[in-house]
């Protein structure tokens, strides 16, 4: 996070902020409110602190608000001390916290769709480069779990992987044979062919690829509890319920770190005795 703040703020100060240098008076002191300004799921309020901290160690921070909860537009934090300092860390902390608050919102909102039903939403490494880690947080802040981090701490097999495995099935019993020791694996299916080939290799968690209703109802009878199955590709909100209600134990869902739209949030700047 200290390396994403610094190139960050790099970007948007560079050698100083000639707005605040011209037209506010040299040793002005401030007190800021960060406002919610949609309802949604506060996520990244420590980002946007460190923000702060990075660009002024004297600033004082105060969060007003939960983080990981549904709620209506409102003050979030608060951030006093010196006002150029504040003026300088705006937008970074500003562009961070909506960005993750939205993710936050949007996976709240597939959550909620899903309720009941005993299936759990994911996320995917369709993240914003740089952002995963963040990001990844965000959705477990707005009640989704994490998925794999990146290529290094599971197996997927994939359809580019099986083809050039020479199969799904013969994919699946090389990635079983050769998972290290607390790895796990989990084979991409997009037929019923190839969720039984997986299966026959006792692979403990499937992905099924684009799969309609009625295929997804019956890789759930075909595994009949043998392994995990996440569901995957082209869900939306109008469609997750019912893909959630086949049975099946996930659904991963990219648009929550690549499409979620950020959640409104602004700075409002009151000055304050010196």
């Amino acid at each position: 996070m200290r390396e994403l703040i610094e190139r960050a703020v790099a970007e948007d100060l560079g050698a100083g902020d000639l707005t605040t240098a011209a037209v506010v008076p040299e040793g002005a002191r401030a007190t800021a409110r960060l406002e919610q300004r949609a309802a949604g799921v506060l996520a990244g309020l420590d980002v946007a602190e460190a923000v702060f901290a990075h660009v002024d160690p004297e600033l004082r921070w105060r969060a007003l608000a939960p983080e990981g909860e549904w709620r209506e537009p409102g003050v979030a934090a608060e951030v006093s001390g010196r006002a150029a300092s504040i003026l300088a860390a705006e937008r970074v902390a500003l562009n961070f916290l909506g960005r993750l608050s939205g993710i936050a919102t949007l996976t709240a909102l597939y959550v909620d769709a899903v309720e009941g039903t005993g299936a759990r939403i994911l996320d995917t490494r369709k993240t914003t480069p740089g952002l995963r880690a963040l990001e990844k947080e965000a959705v477990r802040s707005g009640g989704g779990l994490s998925n794999r981090g990146g290529l290094y701490d599971a197996i997927l097999v994939k359809e580019n992987h099986a083809a050039l495995a020479g199969g799904v099935a013969r994919a699946a019993r090389r990635a079983m044979e050769e998972a290290p020791p607390g790895i796990t694996v989990e084979v991409e299916c997009a037929t019923l062919e190839e969720v039984e080939g997986a299966l026959a290799a006792a692979v403990p968690r499937l992905l099924l690829d684009n799969m309609s209703l009625d295929e997804l109802r019956r890789a759930v009878a075909l595994a009949g509890g043998r392994a995990e199955l996440e569901a995957s590709g082209g869900i939306n909100l109008d469609t997750v319920r019912a893909v959630a209600e086949t049975g099946v134990d996930y659904i991963s869902v990219g648009a929550l770190t690549h499409s979620a739209p950020a959640l409104d949030f602004s700075l409002l700047l009151s000055t304050t005795e010196a």
